[in-house]
């Protein structure tokens, strides 16, 4: 071509450029790979040809005008270029000159886009035309020329340069492989699983392990690997350094292979077809693509895909016709073996979750960087010269951090880059400064873009917002639109940007740009997020964010931002300032804003609950800033504990999560629970001393892993404990622990759990147990250890003097060891005599647990462990169970039972054990005297031996614990050291076995007796249990029981039993249930639900049992189950007649006939000693009750008879001296009217009748009548009960008019409502007094008439309750009307709703119209109550002094008439009660008739005004009629609202009440003023008795006043004064006046802070004749009390004594002298612990009245309770209260304490309950002691009901 042809205006410059690029060959060589990556270079010759310059030149052109302009912009940044030539090439950009045409002209045409791999185009597209068949020969050659072309483009795209930071791609040979780790579903055939591949220390020619990816054997499936690996690991390098392999004929094993990159598939848009995808997108072959496909089909095994970049995949589409369809959907079939079956299929990935087209068989192979070997050989390969490698190597080995980084083969890269421009001039360890994070290393790698000092900021800002964009849009590939022409040619320059070919079919094929790595592009986003003025604070701080790796990368988006996050926190660093404010030229302050809001926005995540994740996420970002600040605040964020979960984890995480915890201040446990981790990363955890609980759950640690935790450990110093489990260690790495661990003295465990460990690995390290003084717990479960080495083990355990348990089943394997003590831990070459008495002392206190369970021992195994186990300490317990010992083993170990000293139990269960084995054991532990129990079921296979404390223990025991079981009996307690429980169930014993087995027992029973022995689940029969009846008095002692259940008994075994009863002493309770074959004969004492092993856990160790004292304990006898014919019940009752007594028989079939009943009846006068007969769940007939009834004439000691429903049956005995009266009950047994003449014939013959139950029956009114007209012929003197008989008024009325013709009536309670009761008291004798009770009785007006008549007739009924019986104020008018009697009271009180709404003037017409003379009225608004009590006698005539009394009232007009009769109603008023009654100033005319009442009362004597409101002028009516009232006693004003004025007013009136003896004030507000008046007016009350002035706040000035006078009161008995702010200063001088009141009985004086002064004031003297002393809440102490409780000796009457809410810590007052009448003490919440109140319980005895004791809301334990325990029996009269006689709640008391009251209750005392809520019992536990003695509540008290 001529030059001068193209007229550029001067030939020189042309010439000048092609002579420069010949200069520069290899340049322009790489800038054509840049722009043209497919284009194919002739580089065999060496000398540069001119021609090929210019064709060059002419491909560079025609590629496109900005390709030719970045071309020119890179060659004028790169290359010399004179200045006079610079600006003529800069100016011909974007002309359309004749150069342009020439050179365009210079090429045939203009070509298409170059091919991949630089090979020509195929002449068809595959698929475009139809398909030839072709033979064999033909289609092999086809495919050999595909084959061969397929190799030939490998080699050329791979021979040349290769994507980096600007440097040439290192020689094949130079390649550094990283570490690579198998996981699941397949492990190569020649590598052990969980070993790393690739060795560094290989020769440089050779390549080792990479085969080995697929190596492996797929079962079934395809063959499918998945290499996994952080970003920059170097997975694409590693996919291209397999296409070099098998280009260059290393990779033999496959004939075709095949790259594919997922970030330039997601550009084909189209669906496409397997061969579309092979010829269309990768290469095609020249001809016949389909005999090519079919050939690859029929080889698939030689086939290898490689699909790059997983992760980047978007999501499948639809499938289109002929099985086309996006490429991830081919990847899927691929995967599933549908498209070309057999295929070898390799994708590489970030770790995450993995589509779920990815096969789970698929092999998992782990990319792990480099480590320290492979960081030195790449280094070494990158720095040719030697000086520079030497430095290089120097900075890296000294720089821990960058060490750290280059991990990362991508970071490694850029490292030794920036050390390539770094090293030369700098002084060593520069590096640390400069690259201390992956942020400055990237930082410094961009200053190298500077040479002459210039940061080009516009092109970094430019290429940074691109970058950006890319992220934001999930855009990895740009094209020359995306990229200016000016900034390509500065990323290509610099090696920032590759470039590449793509083809998305046979006719369209660009090119694409992409930075050469992902996290490049990542920091220049970084850059210009942080240095852009474009970029406000809050967009910047929205990419501050924690990606998540578990996020599915499949997504139509693409999330690129994994790096992102953590470039913006390294540019945050203050090292990064400068940088950024030259990049951005801003200055200091604008750039540190926005560091500050990234730091913030980090601040805030470290506050927060991250996932595993996100944390390590966080850590790299505080790492990368550099704010030490940052980071405390991070780490003490941190939770106690850190668990991360199924993530991979390199050294760098731990790195970065090491740098958080070195701020932390307390201990943290880490937890890796299934991640896979890198083999070396336990390294970046050297030193961090923080660390107190480290395990690691992963199949991926191997030895490699262990060696690098070996080199940690030491360097742990809080370390704890250590988890290493379900890995894959061997031999090689527990030899680096065994070394390690020794060294770790602090350890308390080590779970080596689920290793590949063999015999020596797990004994080495069970010999390294005394190493550890600290260890508690060593695991080696799941690990194989042969029989040999188990004995060994067990050796190992006994020696070693700190292992307390050993335990073994099948795999698991468990040493758990108890802490050395400093004594212990000596040196062994101490001389001191001492410790060394110790140290055999602490060797013979050890005990040991051995639990050798399913591990196949034999009988000689037997004799080797039973040699060892005598060489050993106290064994605590032996669990041999799941062997093969069969008779003879457990013979030998049963036999050395009793020379092993085993504490607990002895287990020798599932062995082979054979009934003649049974024998031998009995025999074999007769020498053995601490065993407890024994349990052997041939059944279940098990045979356990319990063994109880040695005899020296126990009395130790005992002796400790001596204040608890003091009181127990001796003898009990020594036979109780011996006793022992035998149960031999489901053994398959026969009758034929009774005989030697009863020898057997009696051998092994000889030296210790036999408590209780279980023979139930056998086959003994009725022959076997009646021998067994006549050879029980020939075992060993007296039995507590004997259990013969489920062994096929009949009736006559029962019968053959009975006589035990009598013959055998302990028999003391035969239980027999033939429908469950429940045969039960237990001794006095013992319990069922014990005996059933119900009793509960929380026992304390050495509790004693209940023990029952035998003159407590009565016999019983239970038989249910079964038919009981007359025959059958004599049968029954003859042997029972032998039985000594008191006895209880309880019976229970599903009928009982009449005459099985009659006879069963008629058998009681034979059985004097019976004291209950129970007929449970029986069916009897509606004759029964009438037999029931005559039982007291066949049996005279008959109590009480009780039948219920017809079913269930009571009867209960006494002797004749107990008999106070017999109680009949029918409830619920179908009783009608014609019943009841014959029950009643039946009941009249028994005397001493006291009670009759008939409740629930048929009665209805008729049937009542009929009773009443049989009722006085009954000698009835108790209760009635006719409740829910469905009786109306009728029959209420009726009942009234039987009355007067039934005198003996005193009380008749009826309820017509829900509650249905009908009860009528009856006494012996005549009743001058009755009570009648009507409640809901809904008195029609007709039923007032016969109601009245009624109370008229009836002259014995004093008191009358109406109550919601509908009663209103004209009925009771006309009631009160007609009631007339000759003479007598009757008292009516009324409760009706109408009664809270009544005004009084309306309640005094009731009372001016009743014919009787008013004696008492109360009224009551709130409880809707009125009550009047009437007097009727002759008529008296005293109309003068009516005329005098109506003198002073005020009648007015209208009322005159009222109120004349009511002043004759209420002439003989004595007493008047008023409460919740207002008077206001509105309506005065309830004061005035108050006051007229008052004023006509002439004989009132008690006046009551409670609760109410009275206005300023009522109360002066009402101190005008008080005025009058001469015979006043009583008066009650508490709970009034009155103003001082009136008060005052009040007060002026009490003046002339000389005669007053109770006066009531409380809740009064008494001012100074009116407390002045109140004291002058008492000095006047001179026969005053009771004063009550509580809750009125008098304070100390006032008391004292009080006081003053309190002398002038000879005859005062009470005196209230709590509630007061009564102080020391006024209580004391109280306390003086007090003891001049000689009759003083009560003193009230509680919620005072009166303090000991007071107390010991009155202590010096108190009254004689006192009966209450009350000081509840008193501010008293121990001082005070005690005084208080000494003086009491003067106070022979006292009966009540509180002094409940004080400070009583440290003494508690007792007694010393007797006090007989003394009925309650409380002391309620006192803090009394066991300690003060240890002669509590001893001072109780001087007081036998007791009712009451209240010792709630204390510190009070078992110490208290145990006395409490031994005084109960002797304490009777506690009995007499039925709700709180004895108080304990909330206190310390445990469940031994709450034994011992079990105990104290049971020796015979009658107190009631205990209450026992709220303290520290479990529930189990206070179940089952309130089975045993249900006089113990464990209910919450509010939720009990209250006694009425």
């Amino acid at each position: 071509m001529d030059p001068e042809s193209l007229q550029l205006g001067t030939e020189n410059l042309w010439a000048w450029l092609v002579r420069l690029l010949s200069e520069n060959s290899a340049w322009l060589d790489a800038q054509v790979r840049f722009y043209l990556p497919t284009v194919d270079l002739d580089s065999s010759s060496k000398v540069p040809d001119p021609e090929i310059i210019r064709h060059q030149l002419r491909r560079l052109y025609t590629q496109g005008l900005e390709t030719w302009q970045s071309f020119i912009y890179s060659l004028c940044m790169e290359l010399t270029v004179p200045l006079d030539l610079e600006v003529p090439l800069l100016s011909i950009w974007g002309q359309k000159d004749e150069f342009s045409k020439q050179i365009g002209a210079g090429e045939d045409s203009h070509p298409g886009p170059p091919l991949h791999h630089g090979v020509k185009r195929p002449s068809q597209s595959c698929g475009s035309s139809p398909r030839r068949k072709h033979c064999r020969k033909e289609q092999l050659e086809l495919a050999k020329k595909y084959l061969k072309l397929l190799k030939t483009s490998a080699q050329q795209y791979h021979g040349g340069v290769c994507m980096g930071a600007g440097r040439p791609q290192a020689s094949p040979l130079a390649y550094v492989p990283p570490i690579l780790q198998w996981s699941r579903a397949a492990a190569p055939l020649d590598a052990q699983e969980g070993a790393t591949i690739g060795d560094p220390e290989a020769a440089d020619d050779v390549d080792v392990s990479i085969e080995d990816l697929f190596n492996f054997r797929a079962h079934k499936g395809p063959r499918v690997t998945v290499l996994l690996g952080k970003a920059g690991m170097g997975k694409t390098t590693l996919a291209h350094r397999l296409c070099w392999k098998w280009a260059n004929g290393q990779l033999d094993r496959f004939q075709a292979l095949f790259l594919f990159e997922f970030r330039q598939l997601n550009t084909i848009t189209h669906l496409l077809t397997l061969p579309q995808l092979l010829f269309d997108v990768y290469l095609s072959p020249e001809s016949e693509s389909d005999a090519v496909f079919q050939y690859l089909g029929e080889n698939a095994h030689q086939v290898l895909l490689i699909f790059d970049g997983l992760d980047e995949a978007l999501h499948a589409g639809s499938m289109g016709p002929d099985s086309a369809g996006s490429v991830l959907s081919l990847f899927s079939d691929l995967c599933r073996g549908t498209l070309l079956p057999g295929c070898w299929v390799m994708a590489t990935s970030r770790p995450g979750k993995l589509p779920a087209c990815v096969p789970t068989e698929a092999a998992m192979v782990y990319m792990w960087g480099f480590d320290g070997l492979r960081v030195e050989k790449y280094v070494s390969h990158f720095f040719s010269d030697l000086l520079s490698r030497e430095l290089a190597l120097a900075e890296v080995r000294s720089n821990e951090r960058l060490r750290g980084m280059c991990a990362v083969p991508a970071l490694c890269g850029v490292a030794c880059f920036c050390l390539r421009r770094l090293l030369p001039g700098s002084p060593p360890g520069q590096s640390t400064v400069l690259l201390s994070t992956v942020t400055q290393l990237y930082l410094q790698m961009v200053e190298t873009f500077n040479p002459n000092g210039t940061l080009p900021a516009t092109s970094l800002l430019d290429l940074g917002k691109v970058a950006l964009k890319g992220l934001d849009t999930g855009k990895v590939i740009f094209s020359m639109a995306d990229i200016p022409p000016p900034l390509m040619a500065f990323g290509a320059v610099h090696g920032l940007l590759t470039s590449f070919c793509i083809r998305t079919d046979p006719e369209h094929q660009k090119i694409g740009y992409a930075f050469a790595h992902l996290s490049l592009q990542e920091f220049f986003a970084a850059l210009y997020l942080m240095a852009s003025d474009t970029v406000d604070k809050d967009t910047l701080i929205c990419y501050v964010t924690l990606n998540s790796h578990w996020v599915l990368r499949t997504k139509a988006r693409l999330d690129l931002s994994d790096n992102l996050p953590t470039f913006l926190a390294g540019l945050a660093s203050h090292t990064c300032r400068p940088f950024l404010c030259h990049l951005a030229r801003q200055d200091e302050a604008w750039v540190g804003s926005r560091q500050a809001a990234v730091v913030q926005v980090l601040r805030k995540l470290a506050s927060r609950k991250l996932t595993g994740p996100k944390m390590i996420e966080l850590c790299h970002c505080v790492a990368e800033t550099q704010e030490l600040e940052l980071a405390r605040f991070m780490a003490q964020s941190l939770p106690f504990r850190l668990s991360f979960h199924n993530f991979p984890l390199t050294r760098a995480d731990l790195a970065a999560l090491a740098n958080v915890l070195e701020h932390k201040a307390a201990p943290i446990h880490l937890d890796f629970d299934g991640c896979p981790l890198e083999p070396h990363c336990p390294e970046a955890l050297i030193g961090c001393g923080q660390v107190e609980n480290l395990s690691f759950k992963s199949r991926k640690c191997g030895d490699a892993f262990a060696e690098a935790l070996g080199r940690s450990l030491p360097t742990l110093g809080s370390l704890k404990t250590l988890g290493l489990t379900g890995s894959k260690i061997t031999a090689q790495g527990i030899s680096h622990l065994v070394q390690t661990l020794p060294l770790c003295s602090q350890l308390e465990e080590v779970s080596l759990h689920d290793n590949q460990l063999k015999d020596p690995e797990v004994l080495s390290l069970a010999e390294l147990l005394p190493c550890l003084p600290k260890l508690q717990k060593l695991d080696l479960s799941r690990n194989s250890f042969s029989m040999s080495t188990l004995l060994s083990l067990v050796k190992v355990a006994i020696t070693c003097p700190t292992v307390r348990k050993l335990q073994v089943r099948e795999s698991d394997l468990i040493f758990l060891l108890c802490l050395v003590t400093e004594t212990a831990a000596q040196p062994s070459g101490a001389s001191n005599l001492q410790d060394k008495d110790s140290l055999k002392k602490e060797g013979q206190n050890r005990s040991l647990e051995l639990r050798l369970q399913k591990c196949q021992l034999r009988v000689h195994d037997a004799e080797t462990l039973v040699e060892l186990f005598q060489k050993g300490p106290r064994l605590e317990e032996v669990d041999l169970s799941g062997n093969h010992l069969e008779d003879e083993g457990c013979r030998l170990v049963a036999e050395a039972a009793s020379q092993l000293q085993i504490a607990k139990k002895l287990d020798l269960s599932d062995n082979g054990l054979s009934r003649t084995g049974v024998t031998y054991v009995l025999r074999a532990m007769s020498t053995c005297g601490t065993l407890e129990e024994m349990h052997i079921s041939l059944l279940s296979n098990t045979v356990v031996l319990t063994f109880a404390q040695e005899p020296r223990e126990q009395e130790r025991s005992w002796k400790r614990d001596a204040p608890l079981t003091s009181f127990v009996c001796p003898v009990a307690s020594e036979m109780s050291q011996s006793s022992r429980r035998i149960r031999l169930t489901h053994c398959g014993f026969l009758a034929k076995h009774t005989e030697r087995l009863c020898r057997a027992l009696s051998t092994s029973c000889q030296l210790h007796r036999l408590d209780h022995l279980d023979l139930s689940d056998n086959s003994l029969g009725d022959e076997g249990v009646a021998q067994l009846a006549q050879l029980l008095p020939g075992l060993s002692g007296p039995l507590q029981s004997l259990t013969l259940s489920r062994n096929g008994v009949s009736l006559d075994a029962v019968f053959g039993l009975i006589p035990c009863m009598s013959s055998v002493p302990w028999v003391f309770h035969l239980d027999v249930s033939l429908e469950s074959d429940h045969i039960l004969l237990r001794g006095a004492g013992t319990d069922r639900d014990a005996l059933a092993g119900r009793c509960g856990p929380g026992f304390p160790a050495g509790a004693p049992e209940l023990e029952f004292s035998p003159r407590f304990s009565s016999r019983s006898f239970r038989l249910q189950g079964c038919q009981l014919e007359p025959r059958s019940l004599a049968c029954l009752c003859a042997p029972l007649e032998k039985c000594p007594g008191p006895l209880e028989v309880h019976l229970s079939c599903k009928t009982l006939s009449d005459e099985s009943l009659k006879t069963l009846l008629e058998c009681l006068p034979k059985l004097p000693q019976l004291s209950l007969l129970q007929l449970n769940n029986t069916v009897l007939s509606s004759r029964s009750p009438f037999l029931l009834a005559d039982v007291f004439n066949l049996c005279p000691r008959v109590q009480k008879v009780n039948l219920r429903s017809l079913c269930h049956a009571d009867l209960h005995f006494g002797s004749k001296e107990e008999q106070e009266g017999v109680c009949f009950g029918f409830p619920g047994c179908s009783l009608g009217q014609e019943h009841m003449e014959p029950l009643c014939s039946a009941l009249s013959r028994c005397t001493v009748l006291s009670q009759l139950d008939l409740t629930g029956n048929l009665l209805n009114d008729s049937g009542l009548r009929c009773l009443l007209e049989c009722l006085p012929q009954l000698p009835i003197s108790g209760w009635l009960d006719l409740g829910h008989n469905s009786i109306s008024q009728e029959g209420v009325l009726c009942l009234l008019e039987t009355l007067p013709s039934c005198p003996r009536v005193c009380e008749i309670s009826v309820s017509l409502g829900s509650e249905q009761s009908f009860r009528i008291r009856m006494s012996k004798e005549e009743e001058a007094w009755a009570t009648l009770r009507l409640c809901e009785c809904s008195f029609s007006p007709e039923h007032v008439s016969r109601l009245a008549s009624s109370l008229s007739q009836a002259q014995q009924l004093s008191e009358l309750l109406l109550t919601r019986c509908h009663l209103d104020l004209p009925q009771l008018i006309h009631l009160l009307n007609l009631v007339n009697r000759p003479a007598g009271l009757l008292g009516l009180r009324l409760e009706e709703p109408w009664v809270g709404h009544v005004s009084l003037p309306a309640v005094m017409e009731v009372c001016a119209q009743a014919s009787g003379r008013l004696t008492e009225l109360s009224l009551s608004e709130t409880q809707q109550q009125l009550r009047l009590q009437l007097e009727f006698r002759h008529q008296e005539d005293k109309s003068e002094a009516m005329a005098n009394r109506l003198a002073h009232c005020d009648l007015g007009t209208d009322h005159s008439l009222l109120m004349t009769q009511m002043m004759e109603t209420c002439a003989r008023l004595q007493q008047l009660s008023l409460s919740q009654v207002n008077f206001s100033d509105d309506d005065d005319t309830r004061s005035r008739l108050l006051q007229n009442l008052l004023l006509s009362s002439c004989e009132l004597k008690s006046f009551r005004l409670t609760s109410s409101c009275v206005s300023t002028e009522s109360l002066t009516h009402l101190a005008s009629g008080l005025g009058h009232c001469q015979h006043l006693e009583e008066l009650d004003f508490s709970n009034n609202h009155l103003c001082e004025e009136n008060i005052e007013l009040l007060m002026g009136a009490l003046q002339g009440t000389c005669r007053l003896k109770k006066l009531h004030l409380g809740h009064f507000p008494l001012e100074a003023s009116s407390l002045a008046l109140l004291i002058q007016g008492l000095s006047h009350m001179t026969l005053l008795q009771h004063l009550s002035l509580k809750h009125n706040q008098i304070g100390d000035v006032g008391t004292q006043n009080l006081a003053a006078i309190l002398p002038r009161l000879p005859g005062l008995r009470k005196l209230d004064l709590s509630g007061n702010s009564i102080g020391p200063a006024g209580g004391v001088p109280l306390a003086k006046s007090l003891t001049h009141c000689g009759c003083l009985e009560e003193i009230i004086l509680g919620n005072n802070a009166l303090g000991d002064p007071t107390a010991l004031g009155l202590a010096q003297r108190l009254p004689p004749q006192l009966r209450v002393l009350c000081l509840p809440s008193s501010h008293l102490g121990p001082e005070g009390a005690l005084g208080l409780a000494q003086a009491l000796k003067q106070c022979p009457h006292i009966e009540e004594f509180s002094l409940a809410e004080n400070n009583l810590a440290g003494r508690v007052p007792y007694f010393c002298k007797s006090l007989p009448r003394l009925r309650k003490i409380d002391l309620i919440s006192c803090k009394i612990d066991d300690q003060a109140a240890k002669h509590l319980a001893t001072s109780l005895m001087f007081c036998p009245a007791l009712e009451e004791i209240l010792l709630s809301w204390n510190l009070l334990g078992d110490e208290v309770a145990a006395e409490l325990a031994q005084v109960l029996p002797q304490m009777g009269q506690l009995k007499r209260v039925e709700y709180d006689p004895l108080g304990l709640e909330k206190n310390r008391i445990t469940a031994c304490g709450a034994q011992l009251l079990a105990h104290g209750l049971v020796q015979g005392s009658c107190v009631p309950v205990i209450r026992l809520w709220n303290n520290p019992i479990p529930a189990d536990v206070a179940q089952s002691l309130q089975s045993q003695e249900p006089r113990l509540d464990f209910a919450f008290f509010d939720q009990q009901p209250r006694a009425l």
